[in-house]
């Protein structure tokens, strides 16, 4: 165990950073579990299964080899599915928890899992003949159209109505037009904070200012609601968030499931003063940056 354990940390490393789309370079938060990993940030579960030769030695090695590597695909699909169902969606639910009173969404579940391909450049074999394989599956599309919650609809672009107003000349020490962000940062580092598919953001009060509600199926399924990331710096400029994020402090997050972040009042009321904010809390660009795993 504890060399399968190594290997699934020197595969953690070998996983390319740079990732399409929304996530551009930023470090990953990689969550360890048992027999394998999720890796928040490019959106990926991995897990890993290990088979053993015929003990009886009544096999000859070439059928010895093929039965422990069937054997090895066989507790790796085994351990992914333990993987997919621990993951939490919010907090108040896991997928277990969502797969287990409905046997359709358990059954296309474990049918992803079966037809997971082996990433066979990690086949590793060992002296003893034992032989070790690893598999993934994305955390998002087919997997995120599953679990997602049914609150989590799709939203129709908004259209603009121009008012047209006298032009006006602006008053001595009168403010100017709000700030145009780009994409939303959380800086939860610090506190204790769970990933979950769809985290929530409160302000002081416990009004929620984004969550289920906020976002559009598509998106959401496609990129995540939220993406997680270790590096403050990296996130400020990256890709998911453009090039003028609100950066906002989370202060503590909320029971059950630490999976909700609470922000200051302020905070949250610059947030949905931007005129913006619904357009892009809609496309999901939001990053949410965290301290290194402790595993």
């Amino acid at each position: 165990m504890k060399g399968l354990s190594i290997t699934l940390l020197a595969c953690t490393a070998f996983m390319t950073v740079s990732v399409a789309g929304y996530c551009g370079e930023i470090l990953p938060f990689v969550e360890q579990k048992s027999n394998g990993h999720i890796n928040w940030t490019r959106g990926i579960i991995q897990a890993a299964g290990v088979g053993k030769p015929d003990e009886t030695g009544s096999t000859r090695q070439l059928d010895a080899k093929v039965k422990a590597l069937y054997h090895a695909k066989k507790n790796a699909r085994r351990h992914l599915i333990s993987i997919v169902r621990n993951i939490r969606i919010d907090s108040h639910r896991d997928v277990a928890s969502i797969a287990d009173t409905n046997y359709s969404i358990s059954a296309k579940i474990n049918e992803m899992v079966f037809k997971t391909p082996e990433i066979e450049k990690l086949r590793k074999y060992r002296a003893d003949g034992t032989v070790e394989v690893h598999i993934q599956i994305g955390l998002y599309g087919g997997l995120s159209q599953l679990v997602l919650p049914r609150e989590i609809q799709q939203i129709e672009p908004l259209k603009t109505v121009r008012k047209v107003r006298k032009p006006s000349i602006q008053q001595a020490g009168e403010s100017s037009a709000p700030e145009t962000f780009t994409g939303l940062v959380i800086d939860a580092r610090g506190i204790a904070l769970k990933p979950a598919l769809v985290p929530r953001l409160l302000d002081e009060n416990g009004q929620e200012v984004f969550g289920a509600a906020f976002v559009s199926r598509e998106f959401a399924v496609q990129w995540g609601t939220g993406g997680y990331s270790v590096d403050i710096k990296a996130s400020r400029n990256n890709p998911r968030v453009g090039q003028n994020p609100l950066v906002v402090k989370g202060l503590r997050t909320s029971e059950p499931g630490l999976s909700n972040i609470i922000i200051s009042n302020t905070d949250a009321a610059k947030l949905l003063s931007s005129s913006e904010h619904l357009s892009f809390l809609k496309e999901c660009r939001v990053l949410i940056v965290v301290d290194p795993p402790v595993n």
